[in-house]
């Protein structure tokens, strides 16, 4: 998939890891930690990615694979890709621009880009960038008053799908963030005086054009965006308050378990939203591919689920559709990209992800993202043969 015309190709990034290695020079200490940190000692976000590196895919010969598609339909649409971009807080401090960014990406690419309560952009300026790409997710704080009108903010905007992300009722201790004195808005003393002086790109580009704030708390004078802040209002009751209220699409994100899942698809959500965080929230969490197939069990073959959290490669986007999900989602990853070339990295990100899934369908043989299913995973030898959820019987989604 060729990226945007007028956009150079990058000549450093070719994977996540390039990403991530290149970002780690570029941007200040204080702001790659907490792109990369997780909750705790950060167990549970390495328990993500290396369970994606046992999985195992079987290769099949002499198939027809000559035309690929890696288009795909989620709730009713077709996407271009099988992965959009997560929700992340505040994302222009990745880099400057970030948001605009990734609104071009999501239009050229054509996938949903999930705009944050505590994103750089506000709810009307990013679906003005990117329409229908766009989803909101909502996080609800200590003020209901204004949970809800960020709702009717999303409404009145155009936006058709809403995440509810409900696995943050407290935002975890996060060590990296402590010991670099991470707060927002910024607090600068000697050490981070000194971060940033390293890091002057970063530094005199954030400057000229302004140090990102959460934008749809700015002028609302019954809120305040606190970071550290509980958001433990988004209980069952809401959820049914929730569903009565917005008439659009309704997913919830950040379920890990299939009792929870069940409940949720009967409370009326037209989607959950499998992901422990990214490993941001709770560090003895077990690994979010392992859970997938579980809620997948749970909830039944033709319920949408949509995952995230350990994705790094396009062979992790068919890993993940094959044990049960419907779409991806990435996060880090996109940030990595951003903070080591802006625009370029992303582009070359995108790139190199979408050629990583058509290249993997030819290799097990299939010529559709409709026909990645439980049958391209080659079983796990460690578990007696068999991979977690292995009596999963799915069909594609259509609606």
């Amino acid at each position: 998939m060729t990226v945007p015309k007028g956009i150079r190709p990058s000549r450093q990034i070719f994977s996540t890891e390039d990403a991530r290695r290149i970002a780690a020079r570029r941007l200040p200490k204080l702001i790659f930690d907490f792109i990369e940190g997780s909750a705790g000692r950060e167990v549970s976000a390495g328990r993500n990615t290396r369970r994606f590196d046992e999985i195992m895919l079987q290769p099949r010969v002499m198939a027809d694979v000559a035309v690929r598609s890696v288009a795909t339909r989620l709730m009713g649409r077709t996407y271009g890709l099988p992965f959009g971009i997560a929700p992340m807080g505040m994302c222009d401090l990745s880099w400057p621009g970030a948001d605009k960014h990734l609104a071009l990406a999501a239009k050229h690419y054509d996938v949903p880009l999930c705009l944050s309560s505590a994103a750089s952009t506000s709810i009307e300026e990013m679906y003005g960038r990117a329409d229908e790409n766009t989803w909101f997710q909502l996080y609800v704080g200590q003020s209901m008053e204004h949970s809800m009108s960020l709702v009717d903010r999303a409404e009145a905007a155009g936006y058709d799908t809403l995440i509810l992300t409900v696995d943050v009722p407290q935002v975890s201790r996060r060590i990296r963030d402590l010991r670099n004195g991470f707060q927002v808005p910024f607090s600068i003393g000697p050490k981070q005086f000194v971060d940033f002086a390293l890091h002057p790109r970063w530094s005199l580009t954030t400057l000229i054009n302004g140090v990102p704030s959460a934008k749809n708390f700015a002028g609302d004078k019954g809120a305040k965006f606190d970071r550290n802040g509980s958001r433990a209002g988004a209980d069952w009751a809401f959820l049914d308050q929730l569903r009565d209220r917005w008439k659009g699409k309704l997913v919830v994100k950040g379920v890990t378990s299939a009792d929870d899942a069940k409940r949720i698809q009967r409370c009326g959500a037209d989607a959950v939203y499998v992901s422990n965080h990214g490993g941001r929230q709770l560090d003895s969490v077990p690994p979010a591919i392992d859970l997938l197939p579980l809620i997948r069990n749970a909830v039944g073959p033709d319920y949408p689920l949509i995952f995230d959290s350990g994705i790094r490669s396009g062979e992790d986007v068919v890993k993940a559709l094959a044990l049960g999900a419907d779409f991806v989602m990435v996060g880090r990853p996109i940030l990595f990209a951003l903070g080591a070339e802006a625009e370029i990295g992303l582009n070359a990100l995108f790139s190199a992800f979408a050629g990583e899934i058509s290249t993997t369908m030819a290799q097990l043989g299939i010529s559709g993202t409709d026909q990645i299913l439980e049958q391209v995973l080659f079983p796990s030898l460690d578990q007696a043969g068999k991979m977690p959820g292995s009596n999963l019987k799915r069909t594609n989604i259509s609606t």
